[in-house]
């Protein structure tokens, strides 16, 4: 009896982002699974176009340097990743998905439509939550051809 009037009172309760991060969709999945930073990074090359070392740091959640330092060294090594001089900054450098990177969209996409089902408080915006569930495979040729 107790444990079938707990798991009712449990499935009850609201879980949002509200004490998280903040309220991206893809950062609430990690805080409610585990790693809270290796997936933010691919995120942000793969949605919001960052590339240099500094914009990662400027992400909304604040990773730290060390941190963001071994994540994207992680993902160099896992092959997730690559990383090439900036030929017109020589101390910079420009971080990019590979194909294997690449190929975590359709993942990407579906904790993104998960998170803005299942978040009442998700940042992802209303138009593109629509194109996902209008048409996923344009939606991913779109940022496939972004990347």
């Amino acid at each position: 009896m107790f444990y079938a009037s707990a798991f009712h009172y449990n499935s009850q309760m609201e879980h949002n982002s509200e004490n998280c991060r903040s309220n991206c969709p893809i950062n609430f999945v990690l805080e409610t699974f585990g790693d809270k930073w290796t997936l933010l990074v691919v995120r942000d090359l793969m949605f919001k176009g960052k590339k240099y070392y500094g914009e990662f740091l400027e992400s909304a959640e604040g990773i730290s340097t060390n941190i963001l330092a071994e994540r994207l060294q992680r993902l160099e090594s896992h092959g997730i990743i690559t990383k090439h001089k900036d030929p017109d900054h020589k101390s910079k450098f420009i971080y990019s998905l590979t194909e294997k990177g690449k190929a975590l969209l359709p993942i990407m996409l579906e904790i993104t439509q998960w998170s803005s089902t299942y978040d009442s408080l998700t940042n992802t915006p209303r138009e593109f939550v629509e194109a996902l569930e209008g048409d996923k495979e344009a939606v991913i040729e779109g940022v496939l051809n972004r990347l």
